[in-house]
């Protein structure tokens, strides 16, 4: 196991209920800029709660980000933030959310072109971030690390600073708030790449990070199909939930190598074709895990052993079965697939 450190100032507010915690979040008199995707959020009744339990600030909204946060896109709440002299963000949604949110704190305080903290330019002051969590997605919550799409170069270009830390995240688990099916079906299969991405470079020296991932694994594949079936039960899309964020906020990384190989090629897929991160590795995964059949082949074993039971048949049968099937050819950015 490699050294690390450990620092995550978020602090974090999870279950129901816990949206009434913005109020002692965000300091009275604060001008707020809200950002959000769709219109989920209006109609699930999340804003309005939102508001409500905003009473002594000042409140405005940016509802047009994307899945993959568009660099045009936020220049224009850059300039809307501006004009309101906004000094507080809050990120409503997703990781793009979050993401968004992260660019916007520094855009805010940089005197330059914004392109700049895309290109490496240091950042040296960012306005608060806080985060409410309106989907069951979340590995931006606790780094500071950031990325935004640029059309014109085709790329994702990344952005950090130890500055970018969120101040905080809620994230209330209550049925009626905007968690739509397919968006649960996302979460899982992220989650399962995000664990699987630390699992295959394991070695025997790690057993404790190894059964860690194994546990998490073996929970997405009960949780997610159980909180897709029933979005409204409360109890599975919290344990969902929950198993999400200890894939990317928990210890399951603490020391550990990671194979970066399927997030890296779907960022690309993401930028080119405007997939979620989500459908580009429900694309590539499969393919990589043959790819793999050979160089990792006793982590792959052990793989089908624990995680999906698989002991008999010869250990070329046994590590073929490990690759799942690639979803529908007719797979589209629209559509809403769903692990089997």
């Amino acid at each position: 196991m490699r050294n690390f450190s450990v620092y995550n100032p978020t602090r974090l507010h999870f279950g129901s209920g816990q949206l009434s915690r913005l109020s002692e979040e965000i300091p009275p008199g604060s001008r707020v800029f809200a950002l959000h995707g769709g219109a989920g959020i209006l109609q699930s009744g999340l804003w309005d709660e939102v508001q409500r339990s905003l009473p002594d600030v000042s409140l405005s909204r940016f509802g047009a980000v994307e899945a993959n946060p568009q660099y045009d896109t936020l220049l224009r709440a850059v300039s809307q933030a501006s004009k309101e002299r906004c000094d507080f963000i809050l990120s409503i949604g997703g990781d793009a959310l979050i993401h968004a949110g992260k660019f916007l704190a520094a855009a805010l305080c940089h005197s330059g072109d914004p392109l700049q903290l895309l290109c490496g330019a240091p950042i040296r002051a960012a306005l608060p971030l806080g985060c409410v969590l309106s989907l069951p997605l979340g590995s931006a919550l606790g780094n500071t690390q950031g990325l935004v799409s640029h059309a014109e170069r085709q790329q994702k270009l990344p952005f950090a600073s130890p500055l970018l830390h969120p101040r905080f995240a809620i994230l209330d688990t209550r049925p009626h708030l905007d968690w739509p099916a397919r968006q649960l079906a996302q979460a899982t299969v992220e989650a399962f790449d995000h664990a699987l991405s630390h699992y295959l470079p394991a070695t025997p020296a790690d057993p404790l990070q190894a059964r860690y991932a194994e546990s998490l694994l073996l929970t997405l594949i009960e949780t997610g199909p159980a909180a897709q079936a029933n979005p409204d039960a409360e109890d599975a899309r919290a344990s969902l939930l929950w198993c999400v964020l200890q894939t990317r906020q928990g210890p399951l990384g603490y020391g550990m190598p990671r194979d970066r190989s399927a997030r890296l090629i779907g960022q690309q897929l993401g930028a080119l074709y405007h997939l979620t991160a989500a459908q580009s590795l429900a694309l590539i995964l499969p393919a990589l895990l043959g790819e793999y059949r050979e160089i990792r082949r006793d982590r792959l074993l052990q793989y089908a052993e624990r995680v999906w039971q698989l002991r008999d048949g010869s250990a070329a049968q046994r590590s073929a079965w490990t690759t799942p099937l690639p979803p529908p050819q007719n797979c589209s950015a629209d559509s809403a697939w769903q692990p089997a």
